[in-house]
């Protein structure tokens, strides 16, 4: 099940997207359109900026924008900052890899086949969806 924290990451995302002349817009406006806490918000937005999402500026005028044009922002990259690994079980993950302690062989495992084919699917969408093609709906 996606997060709230991966979900409102996407719906603030999408909202700064929208904006035309990509000027900063206030954590207070992103939180009041899309009917997000603004103190939850506040903490996506700073982890979207420390990962190279978002840009922001203080003071007068201050807030948040996009750093980078919608269609260069994969989803996959979104997903991994905020959700985490994006496979069900570790021991399918492509970047957070770990040997499940219960499963003595992944060959034989038919968890493991499952959550393969789960990865591969979801991968799938996420890499060939980006932010442009989010508010392009």
């Amino acid at each position: 099940m996606l997060s709230k924290k991966t979900k409102y990451g996407l719906k603030a995302l999408t909202y700064l997207a929208t904006k035309d002349n990509k000027s900063p817009v206030q954590i207070a406006e992103v939180a009041e359109s899309e009917n997000i806490s603004q103190k939850f918000l506040e903490s996506i937005l700073l982890t979207l900026r420390r990962n190279g999402f978002l840009g922001s500026k203080k003071g007068k005028g201050g807030g948040y924008y996009l750093i980078k044009e919608p269609h260069e922002i994969g989803m996959a990259a979104v997903m991994r900052v905020l959700e985490g690994p994006i496979a069900m079980v570790p021991c399918v993950s492509l970047n957070f890899y770990e040997k499940c302690d219960d499963c003595p062989d992944e060959a034989s495992c038919s968890v493991h086949d499952l959550m393969l084919k789960v990865r591969d699917a979801n991968l799938e969408v996420y890499r060939n969806t980006t932010l442009a093609d989010l508010i392009s709906k």
